[in-house]
């Protein structure tokens, strides 16, 4: 196993997933821990506790598994938007808001008076959407009283560091899904802070991801930690990016999961003027997990779709590989007048006749959800430069019609490897604040 290990933590929607790595990229224990989140009159949101204690569950699992094992460096990438508030002893005071929860519509409102959509899609690279931290924080500190008496607040990766005892920072990637980060300056926007109720000394100084924020304190985490430098590896998308070798300016990842993300690596300095129209595309724009670098993003209900068609035709995992042949094999003159609409509730299949057979429903869904995705592709191209490469990851990645159909309406692409893109992401950024790597350049190549 070598000298020492990395280890990778990606703190998601659903789980937090650990990931124990040699220094070259051989995955060798992995850990996973359900996130727990609660559905109440206001929304749906957890507590920050909970959170803690299954990330350091995903890690002491990963690390039963393994034996004799220095750990050189622990990175944490996470989801972003949520946001924890803890008091002067470091505790959280208020409930951790689901970065999907829609409860801050009344105040994105007030937001739109004080300082106006575009003028804040144009400073922040943020669509106009009740999803950042900045209104979800708003309606906290109306809410909760204890919200109000906050000293500190961090998001979810920079609070899981800071759980395993390493030092406050807020990273880079994640403070541009805040609505409080000003893009060109990378300085706090005091219009947006003021207009939220939120006092800039509740954050704390920003840092790139990788950077070295000290180390394991923290009694229950397995003593393999013990040497561990931590560090914020940022938002989990883009330390995907990085896991799946998508690193250089015009590299796309595009990640196949229940929601598909699509990620690309750009220059940062595009004007204000294509940052509010991407906005408007409903494409972020962001720093980067990596050094000077921006990131657009956008993410299609896509892998939502095909489990609910497959459901609909009554597939199971086990006969996507049939299911994709035949799919193949189908003329587009069988899916011309087929047509899918997708809604919150349910999939229609529009156009079916009695010729019509599974694998016609499937190749059409398959056109469906790649037809969404292009347009945030081309949109992502038509204003920011050309594509240098395009990488496909996640469990969708399996299947080979979908790669298929993608190559046929995106062209060329490189399906990655790495099976968990997020944690080998971390990993490398935990091994960069280590100093295991002296630069992004030493990465290992993706397998």
């Amino acid at each position: 196993m070598g000298e020492g290990v990395l280890i990778g933590l990606d703190v998601g929607t659903t789980s937090s997933k650990a990931v124990v790595y040699t220094t070259e990229g051989q995955a060798v224990a992995d850990g996973r821990a359900p996130t727990i989140w609660s559905t109440t009159p206001s929304g749906v949101q957890m507590d920050a506790r909970d959170l803690l204690a299954g990330a350091i569950e995903a890690v002491n699992q990963a690390l039963a598994q393994t034996s004799s094992v220095a750990v050189l460096g622990l990175g944490v990438a996470s989801m972003g938007e949520s946001g924890v508030l803890l008091d002067r002893h470091g505790q959280p005071v208020a409930p951790v808001i689901a970065w999907h929860d829609t409860r801050d519509r009344v105040e994105l409102a007030e937001l739109d008076a004080r300082l106006g959509a575009d003028t804040f899609s144009a400073r922040t690279g943020l669509p106009f959407l009740p999803q950042w931290s900045l209104t979800k924080h708003h309606w906290l500190v109306r809410h909760h009283l204890e919200a109000t008496e906050a000293v500190r607040r961090l998001n979810i990766g920079e609070w899981i560091v800071l759980g395993l005892g390493g030092e406050e920072a807020s990273e880079l990637s994640l403070a541009s899904r805040t609505g409080w980060l000003d893009l060109a300056t990378r300085t706090w926007w005091a219009e947006s802070l003021s207009a939220t109720e939120m006092k800039e000394s509740l954050l704390p100084p920003l840092v790139t991801a990788g950077t070295a924020l000290g180390g394991v304190a923290n009694s229950e985490v397995s003593t393999a930690l013990a040497d561990a430098v931590l560090t914020v590896a940022g938002h989990d998308h883009q330390a995907a990016a990085v896991g799946a070798g998508a690193v250089h300016a015009g590299d796309e990842l595009d990640s196949c999961g229940t929601a598909e993300a699509l990620v690309r690596t750009v220059q940062p300095n595009l004007p204000e003027e294509t940052i509010a129209e991407l906005a408007r595309a409903g494409i972020t724009t962001g720093w980067h997990v990596l050094a000077q670098r921006w990131c657009l993003l956008d993410g299609t209900e896509g892998g939502r779709t095909l489990q609910r068609v497959r459901a609909l035709l009554g597939e199971d995992g086990e006969d996507l590989d049939a299911l994709d042949a035949a799919a193949l094999a189908v003329s587009p003159l069988d899916v011309r007048g087929l047509v899918l609409e997708v809604t919150s509730e349910r999939v229609v299949v529009k156009g079916a006749n009695e010729n019509t057979r599974p694998e016609h429903i499937w190749r059409s869904a398959l056109e469906h959800v790649t037809r969404e995705a292009k347009l945030t592709h081309v949109a992502m191209s038509r204003l920011s430069g050309p594509l240098r490469q395009l990488v496909v990851t996640g469990g969708w990645s399996n299947s080979r019609a979908l790669l298929h159909v993608k190559r046929d309406m995106l062209g060329p692409l490189e399906r990655s490897g790495v099976s968990q893109a997020g944690c080998w992401g971390a990993a490398l950024l935990a091994g960069l604040a280590a100093g295991v790597y002296e630069t992004t350049d030493q990465f290992p190549d993706p397998a």
